[in-house]
């Protein structure tokens, strides 16, 4: 399956399971763990990138996207998993 056989060309968003999933929503996600993750990012950005990382959960969630990947950092994932509770 290719990126458009998700979203063509037009469409920037699909429901899935109930969930509106935007395109982009992956990609933004991995920016905002970056961010999350790095210790350089000032207290600002971090507070920022986690209220993002946790409104993205239920359409990454409904992705499947934690079905079939993991995430390596601990207190990323400690967040998740609190998140998803």
């Amino acid at each position: 399956m290719q990126a458009e056989d998700m979203l063509p060309d037009g469409q920037n968003q699909v429901e899935r399971d109930g969930v509106v999933i935007r395109k982009g929503t992956v990609g933004a996600f991995l920016v905002n763990a970056r961010l999350w993750c790095d210790p350089t990012t000032s207290a600002q950005q971090r507070q920022k990138a986690e209220h993002d990382i946790v409104n993205a959960l239920p359409a990454l969630q409904a992705l499947g996207l934690f079905d079939v990947l993991a995430i390596r950092d601990d207190a990323l994932r400690k967040l998740v998993e609190a998140a998803e509770k």
